[in-house]
């Protein structure tokens, strides 16, 4: 998992150094993030469901040493269609990773206590990666060529492999299953198109109906996907997961989480270069605050989940959120460092407390049987709530910065911040570059508000709807499971 958080964030550096180097248009470099986004959501629901069936430590090898592959590929590409190809292949590696890595905790860990903890491990290891991927990035940059920033994953790589070959158990569901091959193909057809019409909304703004039909496309085929899975007898998913209050909020809560997590990522660092001066390297270190917050979070919270309960654990974990988003919200052009440190820690901190227990939620309610299908409904819900999040707050900074500039919002000036103040240093115009500074935190400011609203309603649902109450140790919430032969052993005995 922390090579997959890596991955999500450590290009972003890198994108200047391979437009020159690759000779590659902007098309290209905005494909160099996408198609890892695509292939990542287009696969997520089937690869649980294949590791359900053919054994989820025999799938997450293969994973892990394709991913390994693919970096290598990605750092000695030489075009941009190579890494592109590289790109994707690295999104397969991690579609299959994300969902299996999670389906193994209970078969590793039945006693709830030790499963929430590992849980904790688990996202706390995602988080991290996000963030020290600029820093690692950036220092690597510096020293090798741009290539370096994809062999990092390849010592995880083979870390990963040795420990899963010698500590995971093989595990599978107990029945035998035909695969649900129109359902692989609905729910990949589906993702596909609803993250590859958000991202071009991002990217075109709301206007653009040729981007809303291909997410009206992308809803349509999930539909058919539900439709399908009702009525099949052997379907890729068990939509009576649904049916349990812990496994549906905790699955949305956790995807809200990752909605103000990415808009952290999204706007935070454009703030700190553009606005504050910092480099791809300083941005990173700048963002260690929210590891803090976040390791605080983890530890406090696995104590408190013990006393407290789910239910007040995650919602005063977003009551945090909520605190931290409003404070950056009220940011302003003359802003220090201090107040941005103060306030990422908060939702770090936040985060470290709602995340694991609204995943946990979820993951309590899963058999062994299906711990691969229902991790990857988790995980699929997490990264279509991120990319569908990035793409709203996205279109939200972009009207907000464009309204704050005005009669200023002339190309390159309106497509981005630091566009807007390459224009201004170059020409040397002080009040040009202020317009674009005050502009942008402008946007910023509103897009936070927005994050605000949601976490704040995700802050009542959980007080209100989710046990108050200490969970009982090792003995998790069962769901029947479908099929020929229904499996009514405990999760011990799986």
């Amino acid at each position: 998992m922390l090579t997959i958080g890596l991955d999500t964030t450590v290009l972003t550096v890198a994108v200047p150094t391979l437009a020159v180097d690759l000779d590659a248009s902007n098309a290209q470099l905005q494909w160099f993030a996408s198609a890892y986004t695509l292939v990542l959501a287009a696969v997520l629901l089937p690869a649980g469901s294949l590791g359900d069936r053919f054994g989820r430590k025999r799938l997450l090898l293969g994973a892990l040493v394709l991913f390994g592959a693919a970096s290598v590929l990605c750092a000695y590409a030489g075009s941009a269609e190579t890494l592109i190809a590289a790109r994707a292949a690295l999104g397969l590696g991690a579609a299959i990773m994300m969902p299996l890595s999670m389906a193994v905790l209970p078969v590793l860990f039945p006693d709830s206590r030790e499963r929430g903890r590992a849980l904790t491990i688990w996202v706390t290891s995602t988080a991290i990666g996000l963030p020290l991927g600029p820093i690692l990035g950036g220092w690597l940059l510096d020293h090798f060529w741009w290539g370096s920033i994809f062999l990092i994953n390849v010592p995880l790589v083979l870390v990963g492999v040795l420990a899963v070959a010698l500590f995971v158990p093989e595990s599978r569901g107990n029945d035998s299953r035909p695969t649900d091959l129109p359902g692989i193909l609905l729910s990949s057809a589906g993702l596909l198109g609803l993250t590859y019409g958000f991202i071009r909304i991002g990217q075109d703004g709301w206007s653009d109906l040729g981007d809303w039909g291909l997410v009206a496309a992308g809803f349509a085929l999930l539909a058919l996907f539900v439709v399908r899975q009702r009525r099949a007898a052997y379907p890729l998913i068990d939509l009576a997961l649904f049916r349990s209050r812990g496994f549906t909020l905790g699955s949305g809560l956790a995807t809200v989480i990752n909605f103000a997590m990415f808009g952290l990522l999204f706007l935070v660092p454009q703030f700190l270069q553009a606005v504050g001066g910092a480099t791809a390297l300083g941005t990173g270190v700048r963002l260690l605050p929210m590891i803090g917050g976040l390791l605080v979070g983890t530890r406090v919270g696995g104590r408190l989940g013990r006393v407290l309960g789910s239910g007040p654990l995650i919602g005063t974990g977003f009551v945090l959120l909520t605190v931290a988003l409003g404070l950056g919200a009220m940011t302003t052009v003359g802003t220090g460092y201090g107040w941005t440190a103060t306030w990422i820690a908060l939702l770090g901190m936040g985060m470290g407390l709602a995340m694991p227990a609204s995943m946990g939620a979820a993951m309590d309610a899963l058999s062994v049987e299906r711990a691969g299908s229902g991790s990857a409904v988790i995980q699929a819900l997490r990264q279509a709530g991120g990319t569908i999040g990035v793409a709203v707050l996205g279109t939200v900074l972009s009207a907000g910065y464009q309204a704050g500039l005005g009669g200023a919002a002339a190309k390159p000036i309106s497509d981005s911040v630091s566009a807007g103040v390459a224009v201004a240093s170059e020409k040397g115009d002080v009040v040009l570059l202020d317009t674009v500074r005050t502009a942008f935190v402008n946007g910023m400011n509103q897009t936070l508000w927005v994050c605000v609203a949601f976490c704040a309603l995700a802050a009542v649902i959980a007080f209100w709807l989710l046990p108050r109450r200490p969970a009982a140790p090792a003995q998790p919430e069962r769901l029947p499971v479908p099929g020929p032969a229904p499996v009514t052993e405990s999760v011990h005995a799986g």
